[in-house]
């Protein structure tokens, strides 16, 4: 859930003191990203915090805790202080995926964070390598039935949408497909233009610089309307194939901050979001801003979880804590 750097400091403004009743006013000063710097959604937390911090009057500051899939962040937010000291931003999956994959799982969603905005949505596409002879995704699937030693596929990394997007391709193909785990996009789109897997699942954006060199082509996007960053590539449902992944960022406090304080962390979020230039930044990697308020995530985690669930439930995957 990984690309072109991009780096932007953080705004450094007074700390103040709000009052409000509550302590949580007293300093939003940590951002948690849970996964590496340089990435994405790195990049997502950097502008935004800079966009914010006046808005918040207060320093805001980004930190990457990684590990476990996103859970070392996770947790570090679902235990800290109500105060505002803490804020989370990772993606949709995570929050939804990993309680269906813990076999004991670290956190309930619903009970230990309080909802934000929704922050910038990201696609998945279905990407071939050249050994693959095919113009498009039913040429893709007839190539895979003529092919049956040759259908491995990279992913990421287990657990993930692009882990359980192939899960749904292949029942509803009908067609045994092997799933190769990855540490990110890259490996995956190296080995695909080797040739040692046929196909992989992994963001467009990352997918894209090298189906535009004509290393690899992305036959399929997951999204529910053609991107924007590829408007010729059809989706998987133009496809004949039910299925919608994309994917997004979301912005979490710890569960009992004040709702005066959460509604005011999310108008900035998302008036920074609004932002032409905030906006160009990041269409720039691949990312297509989107802001809302709580009940709006609420409402997108909700749909999510819906869809996944019996998705993931007949995989029988389990992450053993």
């Amino acid at each position: 859930m990984d690309r072109r750097k991009f780096m932007a400091g953080c705004v450094g403004l007074p700390l103040l003191t709000q009052a409000s009743g509550v302590q949580a006013q007293a300093g939003l000063s940590k951002m948690i990203f849970p996964f590496a710097a340089g990435a994405g959604g790195d990049t997502l937390c950097r502008l935004i915090a800079q966009e914010m911090a006046p808005a918040m009057q207060r320093t805001i500051v980004v930190e990457n805790r990684t590990g476990g899939d996103g859970l070392i962040g996770i947790k570090a937010v679902k235990g800290a202080s109500p105060d505002g000291s803490m804020v989370l931003v990772t993606t949709g999956p995570t929050m939804y995926l990993l309680p269906m994959v813990e076999a004991t799982p670290s956190f309930d969603t619903a009970k230990d964070f309080m909802p934000v905005s929704l922050l910038a949505r990201f696609e998945f596409a279905l990407v071939i390598g050249p050994g693959v002879d095919a113009a498009d995704f039913k040429g893709f699937v007839a190539w895979l039935k003529a092919h049956p030693d040759k259908t491995s596929f990279g992913v990421p990394s287990n657990g993930t949408i692009p882990h359980f997007m192939g899960s749904k391709l292949e029942k509803d193909l009908g067609i045994p497909l092997t799933r190769v785990p990855y540490r990110g996009s890259a490996p995956i789109l190296n080995d695909l233009v080797g040739g040692h897997v046929s196909f992989g699942i992994t963001t467009l954006a990352d997918a894209l610089p090298q189906h535009r060199a004509k290393g690899v082509k992305i036959i399929a996007a997951a999204s529910a309307e053609r991107s924007p960053f590829a408007p010729e590539v059809p989706t998987l449902k133009e496809s004949g194939i039910d299925l919608v992944a994309d994917a997004w960022y979301g912005m979490w406090l710890p569960a009992g901050s004040p709702l005066e304080f959460a509604a005011k962390l999310g108008a900035a979020a998302s008036a920074a979001l609004a932002k032409p230039e905030v906006k160009e930044k990041l269409t720039a990697i691949g990312l297509i801003p989107v802001g809302s308020n709580a009940e709006g995530l609420t409402k997108e985690l909700a749909a999510n979880t819906a869809f996944w669930q019996p998705i993931v439930k007949a995989t029988g995957y389990k992450i053993e804590n």
